[in-house]
C-alpha cells in the first residue's frame, strides 16, 4: 500500500515537472497545475507516512502558487508542511512553517485564518514550550484585537495569562488580566470580569503587592452588579484576612468552592498563598473560649500539641 502511494506520488511528481516545460507553443510555465499535482504528490507522500518527502512537495506546490500570485493557496501549502514536522515530532521546525503561513495569510488579507493557524500552533508547542507557546496566542489575540473580534481575542489572551501564571512570570501575568478584564469589560461580559479580579488579586498577592491587590477590588466597584456579588466579598474577606495576618480567614477564602474551582494554574495560586510573616501555620484563634479547666481541648490548642507530636522530649 505505501509503495503504491510513493509510485503514485512521483507520477504526480512526473507531471508537474512537465507542466513547468516551456516550448515553442507554450511560452508560460503552468504554475497552477504543477501546484496541483505537487498538492497530490504531498497528499500521497502523507499517506505513506513519507512526511519528510510530504513536507517538500507542499513547499514545492507554496512555490509555484507563489509563482502564479495565489498567496492564499500558498501559505496553506506552507502551513501543512508545517503539519508534516508536527508528525515527526519536530515542534520548533513546524512552528516556523506555520507562522510563515500566517505571515502570508495576512499579506494575503485574511487575518482571521492567520489567528486561527497562531491559535493551533500554539497549542502544537505548549506541552513542550510554554514561552513560546504564551507568544503565538499573544500573536493571535493581537490579530484578532485588530479586526475588532474581540470575544476571540480576550479567549486567546486568557490561554496566555494562564500560561504566565504557569511560568511564574506573574509581573506579565498581572498586566495580561488587566487587558483581558478591559476587554470583557469592553463586550460587557461582566461576570468574567468578577472572575478576572480574583485572579488578578491572587497574582497580586503571590507577587506580594497588597496595594496592587486592593486597588484591582476598589477599581471593580464600578463594574454592574460586582459590588456585594459572591466575587466581591470573597475578595474582600481575603484582603482583609491578608491584611491582618489572619491565617485561618485566608485558608478559608482560599480552599472555598468559589477558589478552588477557577482554571487550574488560578487555583493552583490559592491554595499556594500564605499570610506574610505566617510560615504557614494556621493562626491561633484567640477569641474562642477554652471550655474551663475540665472542658475539651480547642481547635487551636489540638493542632499546636499535633504539630509537636513526637518533636519534644
Amino acid at each position: 500500500m505505501a509503495a503504491q502511494k510513493i509510485n503514485e506520488a512521483h507520477e504526480h511528481i512526473a507531471k508537474a515537472e512537465k507542466c513547468l516545460k516551456t516550448s515553442l507553443t507554450k511560452w508560460k510555465p503552468d504554475f497552477d497545475s504543477a501546484a496541483s499535482e505537487y498538492a497530490k504528490a504531498a497528499v500521497c507522500f502523507k499517506n505513506a507516512k513519507q512526511y519528510d518527502q510530504a513536507k517538500d512537495a507542499y513547499l514545492k506546490e507554496a512555490e509555484y502558487h507563489t509563482e502564479n500570485k495565489t498567496l492564499f493557496h500558498a501559505a496553506k501549502a506552507i502551513e501543512q508542511a508545517g503539519m508534516m514536522m508536527k508528525e515527526q515530532k519536530k515542534m520548533p521546525e513546524a512552528i516556523q512553517y506555520i507562522e510563515k503561513a500566517c505571515m502570508m495569510y495576512m499579506e494575503n488579507g485574511t487575518p482571521d485564518t492567520a489567528a486561527m493557524a497562531l491559535d493551533r500552533a500554539g497549542k502544537l508547542i505548549e506541552p513542550i514550550n510554554l514561552e513560546k507557546a504564551v507568544d503565538l496566542y499573544q500573536k493571535a489575540a493581537g490579530v484578532f484585537e485588530n479586526e475588532d473580534r474581540l470575544r476571540q481575542a480576550v479567549e486567546l489572551l486568557g490561554k496566555a495569562s494562564r500560561l504566565l501564571v504557569r511560568l511564574k512570570r506573574l509581573d506579565d501575568a498581572a498586566v495580561a488580566l488587566q487587558k483581558e478584564k478591559n476587554m470583557y469589560k469592553e463586550i460587557e461580559n461582566f461576570p468574567m470580569c468578577f472572575k478576572k479580579t480574583t485572579a488578578q488579586v491572587l497574582v497580586h498577592l503571590h507577587r506580594g503587592d497588597f496595594v496592587a491587590a486592593d486597588k484591582c477590588v476598589r477599581e471593580s466597584y464600578s463594574l454592574p452588579g460586582y459590588s456585594g456579588s459572591e466575587d466581591c466579598v470573597a475578595m474582600e474577606t481575603l484582603l482583609q484576612g491578608y491584611d491582618e495576618q489572619d491565617e485561618d480567614q485566608v485558608y478559608r477564602v482560599c480552599n472555598s468552592p468559589l477558589l478552588k474551582y477557577m482554571d487550574n494554574d488560578y487555583a493552583k495560586l490559592a491554595i499556594s498563598l500564605k499570610v506574610p510573616g505566617g510560615g504557614g501555620k494556621k493562626k491561633k484563634a484567640a477569641a474562642a473560649p477554652q471550655g474551663g479547666a475540665g472542658g475539651a481541648p480547642s481547635a487551636a490548642k489540638d493542632e499546636e500539641d499535633d504539630e509537636y507530636e513526637g518533636g519534644l522530649c
